[in-house]
């Protein structure tokens, strides 16, 4: 059994027991986070969603917060003696996934 949900602007399959890295989510470490933007369920019948799956909801559990990896952001125009460099790390959240419910 999995799911299609929508969350921070991306569309991610889930499994029950699998653990997902999404954009930030404003919730306690440890807590429930429940999930009611769900495109699809595939059980025995998948169901689709117009646009949402009425009903469907997908429970986690909020396991740590952090951030990834640093990138480097290099700017540069030729003959214009300009340059610019900084970075930036993406905040995530860590969830593991406990319950699809239709």
């Amino acid at each position: 059994m999995y799911a299609i949900l929508e969350t921070g602007g991306k569309q991610v399959k889930v499994e029950v027991g699998q653990k997902i890295y999404v954009e930030k989510i404003d919730a306690e470490v440890g807590s429930a986070y429940t999930f009611d933007k769900v495109l699809l369920v595939n059980d025995k019948a998948v169901k689709i969603g117009a646009p949402y799956v009425k009903g469907a909801t997908v429970t986690a559990k909020v396991e740590k917060h952090g951030l990834s990896k640093k990138i480097i952001v290099f700017k540069y125009k030729s003959k214009a003696n300009y340059k610019r460099t900084y970075g930036h790390r993406q905040p995530y959240t860590c969830l593991s996934i406990e319950a699809i419910n239709e």
